[in-house]
């Protein structure tokens, strides 16, 4: 196969892995900064170029879209679904999945474990907003935040007032989410290729922090999932349409809560911990499902 790989950086490690693995199957592979290419929308010859060139067809694309990014960068790789490249996730599903309440409103229509969620734009709201999700201690998360930024733990009520009334009154926007006490700072991310979880490690944040992302210093354990958490896991990358997810879930007195589903999950932590080819378990999966103009949601939304 022709397998284009959009990456800004082509050094990044997952970018790297996932071209070892293409290239060790006999695939041809090319890594193109999705902020290069540029689009001709046309009834007659839609196209994609890059470098003032027409790029040649591919018969899959693997998405590997930063979230500063996200708007172009799906609407290049809609115009790749135009043309008939099957995408390892959809344009649709990562959108969908990058909208943080959006994302758990489907999760909530589905069924699917999470914890409580409020959400508001009014000052006079916040004290019912507060109540909504059990008081405090509460999690204030910016909706367009990544990595643990823009991820705020209020632990008395009159923080949590403050905190909320200051990201309103800059128009930031929010959600208030309970805080998973029993979680102990940590929380799992299955790694779901296809119609299962691959590969788990559990991360830890480190002491005085509730944060457990690895880009906040976190650490990172092997761990064995529950028969719960597999299904929690693959139903939440399902709900999104994704593919190819990181599923990040918080072990809670009512059993597993996802916090995110993460639609370009970054492949070093999960491989270095799990010891297994994850890369070469995406690729394997395109070698099984990529055909042209194959896709699921049909461009809805």
């Amino acid at each position: 196969m022709k397998i284009a790989i959009l990456s800004r950086n082509p050094d990044l490690y997952s970018t790297r892995r996932l071209k070892e693995a293409a290239l060790e199957r006999g695939h041809e592979v090319r890594t193109l900064d999705v902020l290069r290419c540029y689009m001709n929308i046309n009834v007659q010859n839609p196209s994609i170029h890059t470098l003032g060139k027409e790029l040649p067809h591919f018969d899959a694309v693997i998405p590997r879209i930063g979230a500063s990014v996200t708007f172009y960068g799906a609407a290049v790789l809609r115009q790749f679904e135009m043309l008939g490249t099957y995408p390892l996730n959809e344009s649709v599903a990562i959108t969908r999945s990058r909208d943080k309440l959006r994302s758990m409103q489907l999760l909530s229509r589905r069924g699917i474990g999470l914890p409580v969620t409020g959400y508001a734009s009014k000052p006079s709201d916040i004290p019912d907003l507060i109540d909504m999700v059990g008081g405090t201690p509460l999690v204030i998360k910016l909706l367009e935040g990544t990595q643990g930024i823009g991820v705020v733990l209020a632990e008395t009520r009159k923080a949590a007032e403050s905190v909320i009334e200051a990201f309103m009154g800059v128009k930031a926007n929010i959600m208030v989410q309970e805080y998973i006490k029993e979680a102990g700072g940590s929380d799992i991310r299955c790694f779901v290729v296809g119609k299962k979880v691959v590969a788990a490690m559990k991360r830890q944040a480190p002491a005085g922090e509730f944060r457990s992302n690895l880009h906040r210093g976190g650490t990172a354990t092997l761990v064995k999932l529950h028969p719960s958490e597999r299904t929690t896991a693959v139903r939440a990358a399902k709900t999104m349409g994704l593919n190819v997810a990181g599923v990040d879930i918080l072990r809670s007195a009512r059993g597993p809560v996802v916090m995110e589903v993460n639609s370009s999950p970054g492949l070093e932590g999960i491989e270095e911990v799990s010891g297994k080819d994850v890369a070469g378990q995406i690729i394997e999966y395109l070698e099984e499902n990529a055909r042209p103009r194959r896709t699921g949601t049909k461009g809805k939304g």
